[in-house]
């Protein structure tokens, strides 16, 4: 931790980037994201267990860019979604630095070559739990699989607390901010909570990294990361691509080759 504090206050203090956005303690203990543009205000931040949250979503806040050059702590997941992001023509090259602390060390990463590299000797494999979670819905019947998403999505409230949380969920304007026409019903009924939730895992299949705060920011308790992490196995298993991983990959959705096997079209 004071390897990562001793680094944001040197880069501070030579002016090599404006702002870092990081880690702090917050109210009852809980970590919360800290902006410090002071390198006397290092010493606010923090790195263990409890940093979870996926700093990167802060990254396409336009008043988070009018603060200038960035270094953000870096978590696994964050080192995806920023190559995931550079894919998207997001993150220029060189416009950021990623501070990824390791063992009592923090790595200065400044070029997507390197977060890259990173990234590959990552351990990329789910958890057991994460195993056995997935392999319990995939060993659901679609009646079953039907069964439990409505159940799950009856509770959704339409806060939008996921799309607020997700970092790739970026667009300035979204499907349900539209009424002419209105594409997603507004009340919080069976409809309208089935159209935005499936709705909005479409649009990240083929982009969702894995990090899991769409969950973890749904105030219901919705296991959305489990309908991610199904979509995520689907697209690696069709297109043999993985979100997260180049800062040059094409979108498994949105890229056609004239020579795309079309058996799946039924």
């Amino acid at each position: 931790m004071e390897a990562l504090r001793n680094k944001a206050r040197e880069l501070l203090a030579a002016g090599t980037v404006k702002v870092v956005i990081g880690y702090g303690r917050g109210s009852g203990g809980a970590a919360r994201a800290v902006f410090i543009r002071d390198a006397a205000r290092s010493g606010a931040l923090i790195y263990d267990d409890s940093c979870r949250q996926n700093l990167a979503v802060y990254l396409m806040k336009p008043e988070v860019r009018r603060l200038g050059k960035a270094a953000l702590v870096a978590s696994p997941a964050t080192l995806r979604t920023v190559l995931q992001l550079a894919a998207e023509n997001q993150v220029p090259e060189g416009g950021l630095l990623l501070l990824a602390p390791a063992g009592g060390e923090v790595a200065v990463l400044a070029e997507l070559s390197a977060v890259e590299a990173r990234v590959a000797a990552q351990d990329q494999d789910l958890g057991r739990a994460e195993r056995e979670e997935l392999a319990r819905y995939e060993a659901m019947t679609l009646e079953q699989r039907r069964d439990f998403w409505q159940e799950q999505f009856a509770r959704c409230i339409k806060c939008y607390a996921c799309r607020a949380a997700c970092p790739l969920c970026y667009c300035a304007r979204c499907t349900v901010e539209c009424n002419q026409p209105q594409w997603i019903p507004v009340p919080a009924h069976d409809l309208g909570n089935l159209e935005w939730n499936v709705m909005r895992a479409m649009h990240l299949a083929g982009r969702c990294v894995d990090c899991g705060d769409c969950s973890r920011a749904c105030p219901a308790g919705i296991p959305l990361h489990l309908l991610n992490r199904r979509l995520i196995a689907v697209v690696r298993e069709s297109f043999a691509v993985q979100a997260g991983r180049s800062a040059k990959s094409d979108n498994a959705l949105s890229t056609f080759k004239p020579d795309d096997p079309e058996d799946f079209i039924r």
